[in-house]
């Protein structure tokens, strides 16, 4: 059991630590505008380019099997060291990622930068490990799934705005998304950020935060696997994880291609910010849905939510366009964006008693949404592939606490490996990339359909796998 910090502490701890859910989603992001112009700049085929995201999302698989084994063997790092320590160490790993990008630059080596954005993404993960089940016992558990919601809300915010501020500090305002500078535009930026990264982590060290590290011990040996539910959560995070990261990887070489859109490519790069935007609107209203606010005035506040959310995606992409382009988006042109984000907030409505019926909902939605895409063009294609964005906002959430319900004692185990399964986001858009290269875009969207497919199966039936350890396991909720 975790003991849970003083009241009177919680809501500036809470704001802190969400802050670095921005940060990370931030820089998880720049990974989609660093793809199409290494491929520029290297003259590398996708899936060379797309060894971006193997690097960065491999470092989740290799940290958190790492993490896994020590916990096993050991006890969990996180309990000896502190949550907050925890969040230091992952801030200066994180940064001196980020730094590393500039003797990468110097050398013009692409392996280099595949080596960094390994540290950097050693980095990230560590501060999740630390950070997700923080903000649970933050306080009531059973408003820790709205806030958990709240803070990936914000992560998702770091998505949507990436792709102006990152291409403007990338490329520079008047050649947004080109590949003018060459490897040397990465210099600034990241040094930048590395810094940033490195001064945070001594602001962190410096500020009171609480502190509390977890009763017991995490038992030897891999005891997880006895849970049905678990194994099929555990390839559930896998699918969802890599699908999601596909889509955003190819985005924009997908609406380049001529057989979809045959849009420049400082054109449909403000469409990042629409797609990881649709992430943040579910979120902020998953936040609220589980949220402590009295039930009457729930679908006001999400209404409310979803229609703010919008407006922020809409003015980011406007004013990209406008520093660009010399002029603002039309908002008549975003219907079909408004009028997905009406239908997620029905299907956010008929599913949300159950989150695994919600999972099942969501996940055929973005499969319905995924096929459309590839069998239509033009403005068909573009906004049924952006909308599927909509549709990834209350994975994460729903699949992780499915998969961890009445572990027990297994739970800190589960939950390692569950972070581990985010390789998902460095081997799918690997598939993905080879399936480009052979046989065209369209085509390579066949293992998103398939990562969908599963994750229909998960939420209708994986879920609910018979676990004949339910009787001995309590309730004990992800990082406690």
């Amino acid at each position: 059991m975790t003991k849970t910090p003083a009241r009177t502490d919680n809501r500036f701890a809470f704001m802190t630590v969400t802050a670095l859910f921005f940060m990370w989603g931030f820089i998880s992001c720049m990974n989609d505008l660093l793809i199409p112009k290494f491929k520029a700049d290297f003259n590398l085929t996708q899936f060379q380019a797309n060894l971006v995201q193997f690097a960065f999302f491999g470092a989740y698989f290799l940290v958190s099997l790492a993490y896994f084994l020590i916990s096993a063997a050991k006890g969990d790092p996180i309990n000896k060291i502190g949550y907050k320590n925890g969040l230091v160490l992952g801030l200066i790993i994180a940064g001196i990622g980020c730094l590393l990008f500039y003797p990468a630059a110097e050398t013009k080596q692409y392996a280099l930068f595949l080596g960094a954005l390994i540290v950097l993404g050693s980095g990230i993960t560590i501060i999740q490990i630390a950070a997700n089940p923080y903000v649970t016992i933050l306080g009531p558990e059973e408003t820790a799934p709205s806030r958990l919601n709240l803070s990936q809300g914000l992560n998702s915010l770091g998505y949507v705005i990436t792709p102006l501020i990152g291409g403007v500090l990338l490329f520079g305002s008047k050649d947004l998304y080109t590949s003018a500078g060459g490897v040397d535009a990465v210099k600034a930026p990241y040094v930048g950020l590395g810094i940033a990264f490195i001064l945070l982590a001594a602001i962190f060290k410096m500020i009171s935060l609480p502190n509390f590290r977890q009763e017991g011990k995490v038992e030897a040996g891999v005891k997880v696997f006895r849970h049905k539910h678990f194994i099929w959560g555990w390839f559930a995070i896998f699918f969802y994880v890599g699908s999601e990261v596909t889509i955003g990887s190819i985005l924009i070489n997908y609406l380049q291609d001529p057989g979809v859109m045959g849009m420049p490519e400082e054109t449909s790069a403000k469409f990042l910010s629409f797609y990881w935007g649709g992430t943040m609107i579910g979120r902020l209203m998953g936040a609220i849905s589980l949220s402590n606010i009295q039930q009457s005035r729930k679908y006001l506040f999400m209404v409310l939510a979803a229609i703010c959310a919008t407006g922020v995606i809409f003015a980011n992409a406007t004013f990209k366009e406008n520093l660009t382009h010399g002029h603002f988006i039309d908002p008549m042109t975003i219907l079909p964006y408004v009028g997905m984000v009406v239908m997620s907030f029905a299907f956010f409505v008929l599913g949300r008693s159950n989150p695994g019926k919600m999972v099942g909902l969501f996940a055929l939605v973005a499969m319905a949404l995924t096929a459309f895409s590839m069998g239509s063009k033009g403005e068909f294609a573009l906004w049924s592939i952006i909308g599927i964005g909509l549709f990834n906002s209350i994975m994460w959430s729903n699949i992780f606490s499915l998969s961890i319900r009445g572990l027990g004692k297994d739970t800190s185990q589960g939950s390692s490996l569950l972070v581990m399964m985010i390789v998902g986001g460095a081997i799918m858009p690997l598939i993905q990339g080879a399936l480009m290269d052979s046989f065209g875009v369209r085509a390579s969207l066949a293992i998103v359909l398939v990562g969908y497919a599963y994750l229909v199966y998960f939420g209708f039936y994986g879920a609910r796998a018979d676990d004949p350890t339910d009787d001995k396991a309590g309730s004990v909720s992800a990082g406690h």
